[in-house]
């Protein structure tokens, strides 16, 4: 038997097919070939059109099974992930309003801090156990407050993989998971949060129903079997944000467990059992996909908005004409740790939560003509990526997540040494690669979602360690000397930028 799994990303949707007999991946395939468009009618702005998904997730389910010779009747399930924090607005016909809000625009942040004002922090981050920041909430409060005529026409607001799911089975539909991404849910009430709706004068209508994030889900639309050419009947029976979808396809479950993704966004994120917060919100605590109320499984999530979109930027602006990331890891391999004392802070993607949803921009800082390269600038964005992520990784150490082992996908800037030694040194952390990503993570959760493993330890036979990266002792000095000095600027600029 066999099962898909869908990853909704901002630069491409991927499709994997599993094989529930050995755990292995049969085939899998992304569409497009280029990174996806995102939209910035103004700046600060990032919007995508939920069509432009949709026929990307057919052109890779098509792109996936036109090398396999199986029996499309043995699929017996999907799983969706997907881009979090985006906001899809719907009419009663379910058709889109607007482009969606994706996770790294930046309009709503004024909005967010607003709302935390008038709620009181305490109240909130105890409730919440995060500010509404430049979350989904606070993207619908600005569509209520600058687009009111639209705002009239909404029926359901939903995330993106619920768009997905949606269009897929016709039912409007999230989890709480979901719903804690969005910053609607209450912990302490284990329900909808009142709070936040009647602050902003949202109805509970407006959100789909609640389900649970591993089960039956509903099953596709004759039209859409039909659009897709997959089984009639086959159901949709899991979904997840893509950084808890990341983390569970690295067995990622229980307290202490820590998960990476360094894409166009970089990702620490960590489970814990307790349901606590930073006091200012500069991570974000999210109900994990195992979560319950009775037994609790916290996601603490840090995210960096800036990182492999530098490498890429400095790919397409920099690098020269057909050099590739793995050419440029090796350019930058020859040059010392450190950069020859040049610094690169990778905050050129949005508002960055880690810095109090500040928008600071990427800063080049020492560079000196006479000395430094392209070679230099390639490594010291490697570095300065490690760095930010460093920076934040401190500050989940309130939250009680302290990390000895790093779990990642041998995917994206895992796939540099350079990238991998460096974060490992500077952290102290092992950090151990598997064979997986996010769209075979959402095909193992739609098997356990449809019943067709016994348990997630059963889920995870198939799940490889590729390869495991230890801590070098030999630039360990010259790593945390360039850190401290990367960081002293920061701290000391930080609110000035």
């Amino acid at each position: 038997m066999y099962t898909i799994g869908y990853d909704i990303g901002s630069s491409s949707v991927k499709a994997a097919l599993l094989d529930t007999s050995d755990g292995s991946c049969i085939a899998s395939a992304y569409s497009p070939e280029k990174e996806m468009t995102i939209s910035a009618p103004q700046s600060g702005w990032a919007e995508q059109d939920p069509e432009m998904w949709w026929l990307h997730l057919k052109n890779a389910t098509k792109k996936m099974f036109s090398g396999t010779h199986i029996d499309k009747k043995d699929i017996k399930a999907i799983g969706i992930s997907y881009q979090m924090h985006g906001l899809v607005a719907v009419d009663k016909e379910l058709d889109v309003l607007r482009p969606s809000i994706i996770w790294c625009d930046s309009r709503a942040v004024e909005t967010g801090n607003r709302i935390f004002k008038d709620l009181g922090a305490e109240k909130c981050l105890f409730s919440l156990l995060n500010s509404p920041g430049n979350f989904t909430a606070s993207k619908l409060e600005w569509v209520k407050d600058n687009e009111p005529e639209l705002f009239k026409k909404i029926h359901k607001i939903m995330l993106p993989g619920d768009y997905i799911a949606m269009r897929m089975t016709g039912n409007e539909q999230t989890t709480i998971p979901g719903l804690s991404e969005g910053i609607f849910w209450d912990f302490r009430n284990n329900s909808i949060s009142d709070l936040l709706l009647n602050h902003i004068g949202i109805l509970k209508t407006m959100l789909p129903e609640i389900i649970p994030t591993f089960s039956d889900q509903g099953a596709l639309l004759k039209s859409v079997s039909d659009e897709l050419d997959l089984p009639h009947g086959l159901k949709v029976s899991y979904r997840a944000g893509d950084q808890p979808n990341n983390a569970f396809s690295l067995n990622v479950l229980e307290p202490g467990e820590v998960a990476a993704t360094a894409g166009t966004s970089g990702v620490i994120y960590g489970v814990t059992d307790q349901v606590k917060y930073d006091p200012e919100s500069r991570v974000n605590s999210f109900a994990h996909v195992n979560y319950t109320e009775k037994d609790p499984r916290i996601g603490v999530l840090l995210c960096i908005n800036g990182t492999g979109i530098l490498n890429s930027w400095l790919k397409k602006n920099v690098a020269d004409k057909g050099t590739g990331y793995k050419e440029m890891n090796m350019i930058a391999s020859g040059v010392s740790p450190g950069s020859n004392g040049l610094l690169i802070y990778p905050f050129g993607n949005g508002a960055e939560r880690v810095l109090n949803n500040r928008d600071i921009g990427s800063i080049i800082k020492n560079l000196n003509f006479n000395i430094h390269h392209k070679a230099h600038l390639f490594r010291a964005a490697q570095e300065g990526i490690v760095f930010s992520l460093k920076y934040g990784m401190d500050v989940m150490k309130d939250t009680g997540i302290e990390t000895g082992v790093i779990r990642a996908g041998n995917a994206n800037m895992f796939l540099s040494d350079l990238f991998s030694k460096t974060l490992a040194t500077l952290t102290g952390a092992v950090i151990e690669l598997y064979n997986t990503d996010g769209a075979l993570g959402a095909a193992r959760g739609a098997a356990i979602g449809a019943g067709l493993f016994r348990s997630p330890k059963e889920a995870f036979g198939g799940l490889t360690l590729i390869k495991k990266i230890e801590p070098d002792i030999k630039i360990k000095s010259q790593i945390h000397d360039s850190f401290e000095v990367w960081k002293k600027y920061l701290m000391k600029n930080i609110n000035s930028l």
